[in-house]
């Protein structure tokens, strides 16, 4: 085996029902964040970290969508292999596909809508070195009861991963992305449904701890998202753009329209009158019109047209056209939207619109 032959498997799966209508016409994992889809974020950090081939477990939520974004991986600097969930089975099920996949290698999973600030190099470096069976990535939170939790024993050992406990044992819990050996493939061999119906990554682990194997942990000290809901995703957004890095490449008609951090891409058009408030991200190929104003923590796509209204704390996605008289906040609005308002109204609205839509307010 290679030295440096650690492969990666980033799960790409899921029906993300808690963010529908916006999954219905594609995965959760390339809704963007700070104009990026979430799982290039991962795909990134493996390529960052040295890994060079990469497993994409596909849903069915038209996976060709994924396909068509990542291709070969070769754009990215990385190589790709694609394998087929039938049915969201549970985390341990979307790994124990990845067996051909990965042969003698140690490999790390990483969930596709997870995000980590700063990067999980040194914890390849640390699992390369080491003589775990597994080791998984922890990090504090504040409501442990939602995430599988880790359990210490005496000189801070690890004896036990417990999922969603209703009085958790600590305070950390398991990142989606997990360090691991073949062996692993032996424990989920062993593994029986759990109440909901799913194969638990958290079973197989205890199987490795319970049969005597090591299984170290490392904790997370940035922060980690993991990105279910609407909100989640919006504070996702948040964090990256608290990290954005300036940098104007189309054309700015008048200096005092930018205010703070802005990064703007080519092509795009700020009219004379506009305000845009950082930090914001707006892509290419993009007017901001003379009456609009964009709040902070905005990241807007490509080909976006916003003649008039307010927007702040929200992501507005590529092809859309916004055109109202009052303010959205909060808000993921999809691919192709147009947003107009037929008579003045002076409320804010807060929308989850998914993509090719038509909402006159």
């Amino acid at each position: 085996m290679g030295e440096n032959n650690i492969k990666g498997v980033i799960l790409h799966g899921g029906h993300g029902t808690r963010l529908r209508p916006l999954t219905h016409t594609g995965p959760k994992q390339l809704i963007p964040v700070a104009n990026k889809p979430m799982s290039q974020y991962v795909l990134e950090d493996l390529r960052d970290s040295g890994i060079e081939e990469i497993a994409i477990i596909v849903g069915d939520i038209l996976p060709e969508k994924v396909k068509n974004y990542y291709r070969d991986g070769r754009e990215f600097g990385i190589k790709t292999t694609y394998i087929h969930q039938e049915q969201p089975g549970g985390i341990a099920q979307a790994v124990n596909l990845a067996e051909n996949f990965v042969g003698d290698s140690p490999f790390i999973v990483y969930l596709g809508d997870n995000l980590l600030k700063g990067s999980i190099a040194k914890f390849v470096k640390e699992f390369r070195k080491s003589n775990y069976a597994a080791m998984v990535l922890l990090c504090e939170v504040e409501n442990p009861q939602k995430f599988g939790v880790a359990e210490f024993g005496k000189n801070g050992k690890l004896v036990k991963l417990i999922e969603k406990p209703k009085k958790p044992p600590s305070s950390y819990a398991l990142t989606g992305i997990y360090f691991l050996k073949p062996i692993i493939f032996k424990m989920i061999r062993a593994l029986k449904p759990s109440w909901r119906g799913e194969l638990e990554i958290t079973e197989a682990l205890q199987g490795l701890i319970d049969a005597g194997h090591k299984v170290g942990y490392k904790f997370v000290t940035g922060w980690w998202k993991d990105t279910g809901t609407v909100e989640d995703i919006l504070e996702a957004n948040r964090l990256v753009l608290d990290d954005l890095k300036e940098g104007i490449e189309g054309i700015v008609e008048e200096k005092p329209s930018i205010q703070g951090r802005v990064a703007i891409g080519k092509e795009t058009l700020v009219e004379r009158g506009a305000l845009i408030r950082g930090p914001v991200i707006i892509g290419k190929h993009t007017t901001i019109g003379k009456q609009v104003y964009i709040g902070p923590y905005t990241s807007i796509g490509n080909n976006v047209k916003i003649e008039r209204g307010e927007i702040e704390n929200s992501i507005i996605m590529d092809d859309c056209h916004v055109e109202i008289d009052g303010k959205i906040t909060g808000s993921l609005v999809g691919t192709g939207t147009t947003l107009t308002t037929n008579q003045k109204s002076p409320k804010g609205y807060r929308l989850v619109v998914g993509e090719n839509s038509r909402i006159t307010l």
